[in-house]
């Protein structure tokens, strides 16, 4: 199969890209960067220049691939407070690729997140759908276009996907926290649940998905259905040699910046579903046991 990936070059691409080649797929990867470029090269797979916002350039690549995987989202924007217009772009962006594999029965794979399934009070599964919002439009526009004869699905990242691979993720963001401000902090109890899953397992749902997802799935690409933050901020003071602390909720914003929605929401999330559905199984380290390799750490890990 000739699949055209967008993000190739970023986290889990640097691992999907790979995966596909590994299992005899042509990859073409979407770069904006030189950087971006020649990443892609190196791994093996083809190159087309271009970014989210080259909506032509999408659709031409789209339509030249028998399958699509969309994994690109500007989370440059996100840091930079401008969440409003990475959601909208990356929406745009459904939609172009969506109208280029209209009717043709190929295979697009889309990313969203499990953080949407936040506050549900139980533990969220494949089948929990929410009508609207940020992301959950571009959802929702691959679901629907099994209606339209592509055969579509969905993969919700945990809000933690980790490995030797991260380098920008939430993890990243918590450990660079944690050393500016002297503490480890996590919201009062520390009770709220964060599910998780290893880069590597969730490349390979990617894959097995763009092969064999039935049309309109929603995928889980979760190992860990909940860890605790207070249990993830004890592991990163431990790493740093820094005091794991509780602030109030008040203090979630100032302490920890963009991420100040996020540490308190409680989103256990089970990926059962999905692993009875394509005999996906999560087969790489836990968040804990992968933060204590210590990769994460560089020289402040522990022996």
């Amino acid at each position: 199969m000739r699949v055209f990936v967008t993000g190739g070059s970023g986290h889990i691409g640097s691992a999907l890209v790979p995966e596909l080649l590994d299992a005899g797929h042509e990859v073409v990867g979407l770069a904006r960067s030189d950087g971006s470029a020649a990443a892609l090269s190196a791994a093996g797979a083809e190159v087309h220049r271009g970014g989210l916002d080259d909506l032509d350039g999408l659709g031409e690549a789209a339509a030249a691939a028998d399958g699509v995987v969309h994994l690109a989202f500007n989370h440059e924007a996100v840091r930079a407070g401008d969440y409003a217009g990475a959601v909208a772009a990356d929406l745009r962006a459904v939609k172009t690729l969506g109208d280029a594999l209209a009717g043709t029965g190929k295979p697009l794979v889309g990313t969203s997140g499990t953080l949407m399934l936040a506050g549900l009070g139980r533990t969220g599964t494949e089948a929990d759908v929410l009508d609207a919002g940020p992301r959950i439009d571009a959802e929702n526009a691959v679901a629907v276009l099994a209606g339209r004869g592509v055969r579509s699905s969905v993969v919700r990242l945990p809000p933690t996907v980790h490995s030797s691979l991260d380098h920008h993720g939430f993890v990243p963001a918590l450990i660079a926290i944690a050393r500016e401000k002297g503490i480890a902090a996590y919201v009062g109890d520390g009770s709220s649940r964060w599910p998780a899953g290893h880069t590597l397992d969730a490349a390979h749902l990617y894959r097995l998905a763009l092969e064999a997802a039935p049309a309109g799935s929603r995928l889980h690409a979760v190992g860990d259905e909940g860890v605790p933050f207070g249990e993830i901020a004890a592991v990163i003071g431990r790493h740093l040699n820094l005091p794991a602390v509780s602030i109030p909720p008040e203090q979630a914003d100032a302490h920890f910046g963009y991420l100040g929605s996020l540490v308190s929401l409680d989103n256990p999330t089970s990926s059962l579903q999905t692993q009875e559905l394509l005999g996906w199984k999560p087969a790489h380290p836990g968040l804990i046991e992968d933060l204590d390799q210590g990769h994460y750490f560089g020289a402040s890990s522990l022996p």
